[in-house]
């Protein structure tokens, strides 16, 4: 018996995502280009060949020879990718083979959810935490706890499986936006590393620890199991993740390093709009030092991801032919 209380969670109210004031739908997304009918390459081309310009390039050359040589390449991401319009981009990347793992903060499947079934995300919490109702939002509570309970008892699935066959199955309205499920669609290994008390599905009584925390340990396996791969090549981007993918990727680096597997040699890429303290240690620094290269781009997500994604396109597209 614990001398420690709990809050008890079953009398909290929920209300429903349809009166909650969101910020984004998907017509704000971003669209994706086409390198044959873009002047981007002309734009491309024109950019200096000095400092993050020739930086940029060299990231985009790190891809495309990490793909050309069967690597991986992958996409580690925070919350903000999905808030500020950026599915669509991460779903071409997966779709086309560029991207071989997405690895998302449960944040960001709460986002990808919420887009996915209801077409809004991103909660206006400055209206809502006054009256107690900021992350109450009792579908998007039900929908992913119920399911990793769920998945916890009957499958050997982990975190991000579950939810993206869930929104398959429950032929998700806006599903073409959905990095899950375009992830599984396309036989991409996708996870989500929780951390509890983080998200407001932690909040509502359908929450479940011990479900909670076995899937998203199962999706940390599964993500070094991936980053094993990176022996000789491949990439590994971190865009927007602060504290919890770094973290998450420095262990199962190491994981994959103890068990004996090579995992050296790759370049890894932190973007976010100021550098910090663990992107820069566990991303950039630590797990290339002595084999690798670590590259740091600062901007907003939401002018870089789009450069970027259109630069790898172009440069696939030109080395194709087509």
């Amino acid at each position: 018996m614990s001398k420690y209380k709990q809050i008890k969670l079953a009398s909290v109210k929920t209300i429903s995502i349809a009166k909650r004031k969101s910020k984004v739908t998907p017509k704000d997304f971003a669209r994706t280009v086409d390198p044959k009918k873009s002047l981007l390459a002309d734009f491309v081309d024109s950019l200096p060949r000095i400092l993050m310009a020739e930086e940029l390039r060299q990231l985009v050359l790190d891809i495309e020879r990490s793909r050309r040589r069967n690597k991986p390449v992958i996409l580690m991401m925070g919350a903000h990718v999905v808030k500020v319009g950026l599915s669509p981009l991460v779903v071409d990347l997966v779709r086309r083979g560029i991207i071989t793992h997405v690895a998302m903060n449960s944040a960001a499947a709460i986002h990808d959810v919420e887009t996915a079934m209801w077409g809004q995300t991103s909660e206006d919490v400055a209206v809502s935490i006054l009256d107690g109702k900021f992350g109450m939002s009792r579908e998007t509570g039900e929908f992913i706890n119920r399911g990793l309970v769920r998945g916890f008892a009957e499958t050997t699935e982990g975190y991000a499986e579950t939810l993206a066959k869930k929104l398959i199955a429950s032929k998700a309205r806006y599903r073409e936006v959905s990095i899950l499920a375009a992830c599984y669609e396309q036989s991409v290994p996708v996870t989500v590393h929780a951390a509890i008390g983080t998200d407001i599905i932690h909040q509502q009584p359908s929450m479940d620890g011990a479900a909670t925390g076995e899937m998203s340990f199962r999706d940390f396996k599964i993500l070094a199991n991936s980053i094993k791969d990176l022996t000789g090549g491949g990439v590994v981007l971190n865009v927007g993740s602060a504290v919890i993918l770094p973290e998450v990727f420095l262990k199962a680096l190491t994981v994959a390093r103890n068990l004996g597997y090579k995992a050296q040699g790759f370049s890894t890429a932190n973007f976010d709009m100021i550098r910090q303290y663990r992107p820069q240690m566990n991303v950039v620094e630590r797990p290339t030092q002595r084999f690798g290269r670590g590259y740091s781009f600062t901007g907003h997500h939401e002018i870089m991801i789009p450069l970027l994604a259109a630069m790898i396109k172009l440069r696939l597209n030109n080395r194709s032919g087509s």
